[in-house]
């Protein structure tokens, strides 16, 4: 596993796409072990597209983007306004909110950043914010965004490690409202020191702030209605996609009444690059999974992590800790799939709870995606906003700080994330 590893390394150095370096990478067992038959990573990979709880993820992608081409964003957006307008930081809470909002509707904190990039960055910075900071604060309050059903990383993680799905939505409210929380705080810290003004200073009249939750109260069920109907029994993870996309389409139609011919094909277009690259990646991390299964790769590493502690938050802290790092270079997504038969079974032999594993790795995992060399939100956001990285990194550090003070609480206080999973699937 050694070539394998380097040559991952090379290849992603090199630029090439993580998925191809996966796949190509993952080959280069095959080809130093010359028993094994080279038709394996054939079969893996067509068998890997195969799995039926998958269909979730493209229909969940495909609902996210019928939901954007409706007008729920702007309605969301005004939602955001009302609710946190009023706050020190200004455009900056705003964004905040918007990606917690946003969450039950796209699932991606990729999507999310670049989405707010276009529609609040120039306005942070005609009010006196700096690029750095302006583009901190999108990229690291899209760490929200995945946190809320219906999550992308849930559902891989949970697909990969045959965990409750259902109850993973529900353990992310209450740990996005902590990430939130953390993230306004400190943005109001820094508004303070640099004078940074709320968007308004007066009062909304009653009717305004009615008719702005109003507008937002179909993406605000949204997540609910997916966990009665998970809770319920009514669906099962992959139906509740088809559920989503009829929902987005009739949201789209019949109330917002912005869904056209032209939009509608648009969004169309995004699922089908989204859910290619998606499930591409999928599909040719099973080469890779192929390799680190055959060769006892978990139980090495379970080996290596239990001779420094065997207290459980411990092995949770450093698994965190090796996340972190590998998110410098390896995007948030590539980790869940590549990490999660790795990691989740180390956790399950010291009695961890695999739903409070999972919220604190996917949260962990998505702060990759905000972070030096090749954090893709990082990019998204800097090349909209033409920040350079550098100031970029400078004025992130705070937010980094914030989201990884909430992580480490996680670990902790794992009854915070388990409340409402217990509370709504009946087990204490």
């Amino acid at each position: 596993m050694l070539l394998v590893a380097i040559g991952f390394a090379v290849f992603v150095l090199m630029g090439m796409p993580v998925a191809f370096a996966i796949g190509i990478s993952g080959a280069l067992f095959f080809l130093q072990n010359p028993d094994l038959p080279f038709t394996i990573p054939v079969q893996v990979t067509i068998s890997q597209t195969q799995n039926f709880a998958l269909l979730a993820i493209p229909l969940f992608i495909i609902a996210g983007n019928f939901m954007n081409k409706s007008g729920i964003t702007e309605q969301l957006l005004n939602l955001a306004s009302v609710i946190t307008g009023r706050w020190k930081g200004g455009l900056a809470q705003v964004s905040i909110a918007l990606s917690a909002l946003m969450g039950g509707v796209s699932g991606s904190a990729i999507a999310d950043a670049a989405m707010q990039a276009r529609m609040l960055g120039d306005g942070m910075m005609k009010r006196g914010m700096t690029k750095g900071f302006a583009a901190g604060i999108i990229a690291f309050g899209s760490v929200l965004t995945p946190v809320i059903p219906p999550g992308i990383g849930m559902i891989l993680y949970g697909t990969i490690g045959q965990v409750s799905i259902g109850r993973l939505f529900a353990a992310g409210f209450v740990p996005a409202l902590l990430l939130w929380v953390a993230l306004g705080v400190t943005v109001s810290i820094t508004a303070r020191m640099r004078g940074y003004e709320p968007e308004r200073r007066t009062r909304l009249p009653a009717r305004e702030i009615a008719g702005a939750f109003r507008g937002g109260i179909w993406a605000l069920l949204f997540p609910v209605f997916l966990l009665l109907g998970l809770r319920m029994g009514v669906f099962t993870p992959s139906e509740i996609g088809a559920f989503a996309v009829v929902y987005a389409v009739l949201i789209g139609l019949l109330v917002y009444r912005k869904l056209r011919r032209a939009s509608f094909i648009e969004a169309l277009e995004g699922s089908l690059a989204d859910v290619g690259a998606v499930m591409f990646l999928i599909a040719l991390s099973a080469i890779f999974s192929y390799g680190i299964v055959l060769e006892r790769v978990p139980e090495l590493i379970a080996e290596g992590i239990t001779g420094v502690t065997e207290n459980l938050n411990g092995v949770i802290a450093l698994i965190v800790l090796f996340v972190l790092i590998a998110g410098f270079v390896v995007d948030g997504t590539v980790l869940v799939i590549m990490l999660t038969p790795i990691f989740l079974p180390v956790v399950l032999n010291l009695g961890g709870d695999p739903v409070h594993f999972g919220i604190i790795f996917i949260i962990a995992a998505t702060i990759g995606n905000f972070t030096p060399p090749v954090g893709a939100a990082m990019y998204a956001v800097c090349s909209v906003l033409k920040c350079p990285l550098g100031e970029y990194t400078r004025e992130s550090v705070p937010f980094f700080i914030a989201v990884s003070v909430v992580t480490l609480l996680l670990i902790l206080a794992p009854q915070v994330v388990l409340y409402v999973p217990n509370l709504l699937f009946n087990r204490f």
